[in-house]
């Protein structure tokens, strides 16, 4: 059973720095693709930052420049560090994990259940 717990989300104002993390059991967290999404009010989930398990990374262009991701196979940990934070970075962000069963099975994403971030003018 795959679990995720996210913390570190809060109030910070526009400018200001956050970072979140994501603590995972119960997957073999160095062999996965992780990666985190967030959700605005009235609006669909969206790819925020995602990591592979040999380290490539993706941003999405509004977070690019500005929110690093990265994650310590140690600890079975996932990081978001958001600099320079816009009030349309507000949102629930959500960790992902990403578990390939092969090639019948198939890939199954886990979520986290969220942590609130909350960027004020």
């Amino acid at each position: 059973q795959v679990n995720l717990v996210e913390s570190g989300g809060g109030l910070v104002q526009e400018g200001g720095s956050l970072k979140v993390s994501c603590a995972a059991s119960g997957t073999i967290f160095e062999r996965n693709d992780v990666g985190w999404h967030r959700q605005a009010p009235g609006q669909e989930r969206e790819m925020v930052a995602e990591v592979t398990s040999s380290g490539v990374t993706h941003y999405s262009d509004s977070v690019k420049g500005r929110f690093t991701i990265s994650r310590d196979n140690s600890k079975n940990t996932l990081y978001l560090e958001m600099n320079g934070l816009k009030t349309e970075d507000t949102g629930v962000y959500y960790c992902l994990v990403r578990e390939d069963y092969g090639p019948v099975l198939g890939v199954f994403d886990f979520w986290g259940q969220g942590t609130q971030v909350t960027v004020s003018s």
